[in-house]
C-alpha cells in the first residue's frame, strides 16, 4: 500500500507568464532598482526586508570576507579557470569548496557555539555571569583539544580590524546584545587559558557568527554569509586573471621548484 503524497510546497518564489514574485514581493516594481544585492539576501534568508540598521550591519557582514588576497580559495579559482576558462562557474565553485574551519568556514562554528551556549535556561544568563561562561566553554573545548573557532589569526594580531569596526557598526544600530559580549569573553579566557596575550583576538568569523545570532540567523546558515561574500571576491580573480593573468605561472613555478633536487 502506498502512502499518499504529501504536496509540495515553497513560497520563495512564484511566475506568471508576466509577473515574478519573490517572498510576496513584485520582483520588477518591489525589488529591482529598490533593494541593494545585501537586502535581498537578507530577504531571501530571513523571509522579511531587514531594518535600516540591519541592512547597515548586514551589507558589512558581507563585505567581511569578499576579498583577503592570494588565499587558497583565489589560486584554486584562478587555476581551474585556467585549465576550464569556459567554465567561470566552475572554477568559482573550486574556490568555495576550500572554505571550511580552517579558511573562511569558521562564522559557522563560532555561531553555533554562541547559539548552544545561551539557548535553553542559559538564555537567562546575567551579563555578569557570562566572563564565567566562557571560561567554562573554553575550558571544555581545550579538554577535549576541540579548535575555538571565532578567535586567533595567523596575520591580524593583536586585533583583526574586521571585527571591531563590525561590532563598531553594530553597536551604532542596536545589535550588540549578549552575543557579541559573549564571544569577546570567550576571546579574554582563551589568551588566559593559554597564556597568549594578544594573540587571539575575535577574528572575522567570530564577529560574523555572533552578529549572525544577534539577528537571529540560525548557525546552519551562517556559512552561507560567507560563502556569498567570497563568491564575488573569487569573480574579482577571475576578472583580475583576464587582465593580469598569473595562473600559469604559478602552476609552472609550483612545478619548477617541486622537481629541483634538494640537498637534505
Amino acid at each position: 500500500m502506498t502512502r499518499p503524497k504529501k504536496p509540495l510546497r515553497s513560497t520563495m518564489a512564484s511566475s506568471t507568464a508576466t509577473t515574478i514574485t519573490v517572498q510576496g514581493m513584485d520582483l520588477m516594481q518591489d525589488i529591482m532598482g529598490r533593494l541593494n544585492l545585501g537586502d535581498y539576501a537578507f530577504l531571501e534568508i530571513q523571509r522579511r526586508l531587514p531594518t535600516p540598521g540591519e541592512s547597515v550591519v548586514f551589507n558589512a557582514m558581507l563585505a567581511t570576507l569578499v576579498e583577503h588576497g592570494m588565499t587558497p580559495m583565489a589560486i584554486a579559482t584562478r587555476l581551474t579557470y585556467l585549465g576550464a576558462p569556459e567554465s567561470l562557474q566552475g572554477a568559482v565553485a573550486s574556490g568555495l569548496l576550500g572554505m571550511g574551519t580552517t579558511f573562511a568556514g569558521t562564522a559557522e562554528g563560532s555561531a553555533r557555539l554562541l547559539q548552544e551556549a545561551l539557548a535553553g535556561d542559559a538564555a537567562n544568563t546575567p551579563d555578569e555571569q557570562l566572563p564565567m561562561l566562557a571560561t567554562s566553554i573554553v575550558e571544555r573545548l581545550r579538554a577535549t583539544r576541540t579548535p575555538i573557532p571565532g578567535i586567533g589569526h595567523n596575520l591580524h594580531k593583536p586585533v583583526d580590524p574586521r571585527a571591531p569596526r563590525l561590532f563598531e557598526l553594530a553597536a551604532e544600530h542596536g545589535l550588540s546584545g549578549r552575543y557579541v559580549k559573549l564571544m569577546q569573553h570567550i576571546a579574554t579566557a582563551a589568551e588566559q587559558a593559554l597564556n597568549k596575550p594578544g594573540q587571539l583576538p575575535v577574528n572575522a568569523t567570530g564577529a560574523l557568527g555572533a552578529l549572525c545570532s544577534e539577528m537571529q540567523i540560525p548557525w546552519k546558515l551562517c556559512r552561507g554569509l560567507a560563502v556569498i561574500g567570497r563568491a564575488v571576491g573569487l569573480v574579482g580573480h577571475i576578472a583580475e586573471e583576464l587582465h593580469h593573468p598569473i595562473a600559469r605561472e604559478i602552476w609552472e613555478r609550483t612545478e619548477e621548484e617541486c622537481a629541483t633536487p634538494t640537498n637534505h
